[in-house]
């Protein structure tokens, strides 16, 4: 089993209206809420550890993991109201913004709410975003990455939410902390350039986080595919797979879960498991998580793929 921790949220997308009324879509997702998902529909045991709230939005969340078949028996149920993003057009025709998130159910676990001990099938722990950045979710998984490094997997994906975290350098100092307790880091060229502001390139910060202990660093570069850099191996470049993009949304976490999926099956999750991954055994599983992320940007949404659907597009075929 995979353990996902962070935020869960609804983004309601606006359209145009009024002079009182707005039509709107309302489409639930957060990062790690879409690996959570992602796993699961590629045929991997998930878990997802986070607040959900008892609003409503809180209970769609908890309702639609659980009918992909993603254990939340971790996740109390909280008074603190679901994060909500809203999306609209502004008079410039481009995208504006606007986050809800204070106090908000997905950033208010304390350490004093870990669980204990997780259940000996957990091999792996994923997490990552903005929870990895705000407090006090952010202490509390911190504690957690540290008390089970060594233990079990542990994969970040910074997903750089810069509205939201604000000060880049604090952002990127704090990151330290999660990249010492990382196993994997998987990262986007575009969250690096974001985050150092030209400081850093992909390799150099590749470098930084294997410095500070990951073993295995992957960096996808939108339709150039990805690099991964492991142990102290040259680089190996992937190439993208091309598709008609429909949007890129939840390309990166369809990414992240393929990735780990394919460590998984192969064998290479769990303690010391990646020890033995091979440069060959690397570039099938990045491949893999390029396929899939491939077939997300093919289509409206975070709609992330199947494992029917990857195999026949790695096969050439179309989708059963």
């Amino acid at each position: 089993m995979i353990l996902v921790c962070g935020e869960a949220l609804v983004d309601v997308f606006v359209g145009e209206g009024g002079p009182t009324r707005f039509p709107a879509e309302f489409v639930v997702g957060g990062s790690p809420f879409n690996v959570a998902l992602g796993l699961a529909r590629l045929g991997e045991r998930s878990a997802f550890f986070s607040g959900l709230s008892t609003d409503r939005f809180g209970e769609v969340l908890r309702d639609v993991l659980v009918g992909e078949g993603v254990d939340v028996s971790l996740s109390p149920a909280v008074p603190n109201p679901t994060t909500v993003s809203i999306v609209a057009r502004g008079a410039d025709g481009h995208p504006r913004y606007a986050f809800y998130g204070a106090d908000a159910a997905d950033r208010c676990l304390t350490s004093a709410q870990l669980p204990p001990a997780l259940p000996d099938d957990v091999q792996a722990i994923a997490m990552g975003s903005y929870t990895i950045a705000v407090q006090p979710v952010r202490e509390a998984y911190l504690a957690l990455a540290r008390r089970e490094k060594g233990r079990r997997t542990i994969s970040i994906d910074p997903n750089l939410r810069p509205t939201v975290v604000g000060d880049l350098d604090a952002w990127a100092t704090g990151f330290e902390d999660f990249a010492a307790t990382a196993t994997i880091v998987k990262s986007s060229d575009e969250d690096i350039a974001i985050a150092y502001r030209g400081k850093l390139g992909v390799a150099e910060a590749a470098r930084r986080w294997r410095a500070s202990g990951a073993e295995l660093v992957v960096v996808t570069r939108g339709g150039d595919g990805a690099v991964a850099f492991l142990r102290d191996e040259e680089p190996l470049a992937v190439p993208g797979r091309k598709v008609e993009v429909v949007d890129t949304v939840g390309a990166g976490d369809t990414f992240h879960a393929a990735l780990l999926a394919h460590l998984s099956r192969s064998g290479h999750l769990g303690g010391p498991s990646l020890a033995s991954l091979t440069r060959d055994g690397l570039a099938r599983s990045v491949a893999y998580a390029v396929t899939a992320s491939s077939i997300t940007c093919s289509r409206r949404g975070a709609d992330l793929p199947r494992a029917a659907e990857v195999a026949a597009a790695l096969a050439g075929k179309d989708a059963p």
